[in-house]
């Protein structure tokens, strides 16, 4: 006698395992953790180089210096630690601060739409556009 086979089963379609809320609340504070932990280290490196070449220049509080024009700029702040500056990498450690609430907002948003929560990806959206024209257009005003 021949022992009994199961018929074999068609497999199963790939079927992404759903997010809860859970998993992406420890994805998003990673990715705050991880921002913020960058730009710190970012800022740190750039306050080493620049003490490390300005520590012994006086300073002179009686004259106001505002931030030249290369650093008020993202093309000015890449070019200056292309170019090896501290202060551009204090910038550029500042503006990634600044970035890491606009990547979790993003994220959300990805996030939100994988659930296929749409009033969260809505409202999500609404805020990243809040967020991005405040950026953004507060430079273009004058």
């Amino acid at each position: 006698m021949s022992p009994l086979r199961v018929p074999a089963r068609p497999p199963e379609p790939f079927q992404p395992q759903p997010w809860r809320d859970r998993r992406l609340e420890l994805i998003l504070g990673n990715l705050l953790r991880a921002g913020v932990l960058l730009s710190a280290a970012v800022v740190f490196a750039g306050a080493c180089i620049y003490l490390a070449r300005h520590a012994h220049e006086p300073a002179n509080y009686r004259i106001f210096r505002g931030e030249p024009t290369d650093y008020r700029t993202i093309p000015g702040v890449i070019h200056s630690v292309m170019n090896g500056r501290g202060r551009g990498l204090i910038q550029l450690g500042l503006l990634l601060l600044i970035a890491t609430p606009i990547a979790r907002v993003s994220f959300s948003v990805v996030g939100f739409a994988i659930e296929r929560d749409r009033m969260y990806v809505i409202f999500t959206l609404i805020v990243l556009a809040i967020l991005l024209f405040s950026l953004l257009g507060s430079g273009m005003g004058g």
